[in-house]
């Protein structure tokens, strides 16, 4: 959650094989005017690996998470199925939705063949050859050809997500049509989608603006399926747009322990008598970070240099490299008070100033691949230069303009 504890809701969902932190570059915004509540779908982004049957379960586990934090009524904006689980509460919880956003969505998407058909795929090979095919589905050429961190921001990903809660995703998919339905949304509709999005695009997106009542259309320009990564500041300002234009209820403080507290779909509830149920974190104690730290490490720094850290058969530092792992990634970069940006920005600040270069470079592309640009980099570097010395900036300068000129230079 970010934002004002008092101030209106606004829900983003987001899209198969993506987590969270798909809407970073949107927060920053939003979060002026809105309390944001982004949420990871079963089994992405250390998401409790419980697969859902349906997209209305997934529509129905939000809402169970929604009334644990005391929220009522909210705006929605989700990307590709976190459009389709927008789509189901409009129409089955219209109660709780005050305004909706439909980004790459669709209210029937590919078919029930070529979905259960990519199932088939990760059972029988696993998510990688839908990991690398991800970029190309995602992104135009030119973005993917310029923005290379980005890319294997977006391969991660869905490798780290959990196959059986993939699989099942594509199952909800393949279920849900709602074509006879949409006439009878009734909150007011941002229909958003690239002009180049090659899985949801304008076809799927004039169909829910001719059927839902009052809807309107956004095209992106320049832009493919994740538009909101693609083209930021645009989707941006289109979502202001939008949620500006309709009164939301707005939602008292929220205590954070509230947030930590709501359990994850089908996991068995506490008993006001008698305590936590057995094998709930609750009754269990803090659970084991190492998991989500290894996985948020690979996320932010890639496979190839934390293979090279780890797994490399140096059995001498390997209590270290896990106590690294499960303390500096899992408790730290794990924490919900700053996005990944951020800790990228600082981390590279602190290495500055302790003059390491060695690990400095990592951590370049660490930034990049969170969301950073070349530009925004630079200013943090020379800003090193008046708190850090001139001499430690002038080497960052080197290491950092190296991996910048190597991630963002178009390969063949």
């Amino acid at each position: 959650m970010d934002g004002p504890d008092d101030a209106p809701v606004l829900v983003l969902g987001p899209s198969l094989g993506t987590t969270w932190h798909m809407w970073d570059r949107q927060i920053a915004e939003l979060s002026r005017e809105w309390r944001i509540l982004r949420y990871d779908l079963p089994g992405h982004g250390g998401a409790p690996a419980l697969p859902a049957e349906s997209v209305g379960e997934l529509a129905d586990r939000l809402i169970a998470t929604l009334d644990g934090l005391g929220v009522q009524r909210f705006g929605y904006a989700g990307c590709s199925i976190g459009g389709a689980v927008g789509l189901d509460l409009a129409l089955r919880r219209p109660d709780r939705v005050g305004s909706l956003a439909l980004v790459a969505a669709s209210p029937r998407f590919e078919t029930a063949d070529e979905l259960r058909g990519r199932g088939v795929i990760v059972r029988t090979n696993g998510l990688d050859p839908v990991a690398l095919a991800a970029p190309e589905a995602w992104f135009t050429q030119g973005f993917a050809a310029a923005q290379p961190a980005i890319v294997e921001w977006a391969v991660q990903m869905v490798r780290t997500t959990d196959p059986a809660c993939y699989i099942a995703a594509c199952e909800a998919l393949a279920a849900f049509d709602v074509r006879t339905e949409i006439g009878r949304i009734s909150v007011p509709a941002l229909v958003l989608v690239g002009s180049e999005d090659q899985v949801t695009g304008p076809a799927e997106a004039r169909t829910l603006v001719a059927g839902i009542p009052d809807a309107r259309l956004a095209l992106v320009p320049g832009a493919g399926h994740l538009a909101p990564v693609e083209q930021p500041a645009a989707v941006t300002d289109l979502l202001v747009r939008h949620f500006s234009s309709v009164p939301q209820d707005t939602l008292t403080a929220i205590p954070l322990q509230a947030v930590a507290a709501v359990a994850p779909a089908g996991a068995p509830p506490a008993d006001p008598e008698t305590g936590p149920a057995p094998g709930t974190p609750e009754e269990t104690g803090r659970p084991d970070p190492y998991e989500p730290g290894l996985r948020t490490r690979r996320e932010v720094l890639g496979d190839a240099y934390v293979d090279g850290a780890t797994g490399d058969g140096e059995h001498f530092a390997a209590d270290f490299q896990e106590f690294v792992t499960r303390y500096a990634w899992g408790e730290v970069w794990n924490r919900d008070g700053l996005d990944r940006r951020t800790r990228s920005a600082v981390t590279m600040t602190a290495l500055v100033a302790q003059g390491r270069p060695e690990e400095l470079g990592a951590h370049v592309r660490a930034a990049l691949r969170n969301g950073l640009t070349p530009d925004e980099i630079k200013e943090i570097l020379l800003h090193t230069a008046v708190y850090c010395g001139l001499p430690a900036a002038n080497a960052a300068f080197k290491v950092a303009g190296a991996v910048v000129r190597e991630e963002t230079t178009p390969r063949p």
